[in-house]
C-alpha cells in the first residue's frame, strides 16, 4: 500500500472515531453494559470502507475513549472489536455487504457477548450476569446498528465515493 493510501485510510479512520465519541451519548443502557447501535454501523461502515484491520483499530480507539470519557465500560471492547474484525474479514472474503452485515452481528452478538461475561463476573464484580445475559444484551442493538451501516452504505454512492478517495 502506497503511503497516500494509507494516509488517506488513515484520515478517514479518524474521522470514524470523531463520529463515534460524537454519537457516543445516545446509547441505551441494559445492566452492566450501555450498548451502542451507532458503532455498529460504524464498524460495518469501516469494513467496507476501510478493512478489518483500520476498522478494528477505530472500534479499540471509540472504545477506549468513551471508557476515558466515563460513557462506557470495560464491556465496550468486546461489544466492538470482536465484531469489527470478522466483519471486515468476511467482506473481504466475500466482497458482498451482507457478509459485512452477519461478521458484525456474529462477532459482536455472540462472540462478543460470550467474551463479556467474565470481564463482567470478575472486572465489574456482577454477579448477576449469566454466560448468555450479554449475548441477549447485545444483538438487538448489534443488529440495528449492522442494519443501519449497511443501509447507509447502500444510500450513499459508495463505490463512487471509494473510487473517489482511491481506496
Amino acid at each position: 500500500m502506497n503511503d497516500s493510501k494509507a494516509l488517506k485510510k488513515l484520515a478517514l479512520t479518524a474521522l470514524f472515531i470523531a463520529v463515534g465519541i460524537l454519537l457516543a451519548p445516545f446509547s441505551i443502557p441494559l445492566g452492566a453494559a450501555k450498548t451502542f447501535p451507532f458503532q455498529h454501523a460504524l464498524n460495518v461502515l469501516a469494513a467496507l470502507f476501510l478493512g478489518w484491520r483500520y476498522g478494528t483499530a477505530g472500534a479499540f480507539c471509540i472504545s477506549s475513549l468513551r471508557i476515558a470519557m466515563g460513557m462506557g465500560t470495560i464491556l465496550a471492547y468486546p461489544g466492538s472489536m470482536f465484531g469489527a474484525v470478522l466483519s471486515g474479514l468476511l467482506y473481504e472474503r466475500s466482497g458482498k455487504v451482507w457478509a459485512a452485515v452477519a461478521g458484525e452481528i456474529v462477532g459482536t452478538g455472540f462472540i462478543g457477548g460470550v467474551v463479556s461475561y467474565p470481564l463482567a463476573a470478575f472486572i465489574l464484580g456482577s454477579k448477576t450476569a449469566t454466560l448468555f445475559f450479554f449475548v441477549f444484551a447485545f444483538l438487538p442493538n448489534t443488529i440495528v446498528g449492522a442494519v443501519l451501516g449497511a443501509f447507509i452504505y447502500k444510500v450513499l454512492p459508495a463505490e463512487k465515493l471509494k473510487k473517489t478517495l482511491e481506496l
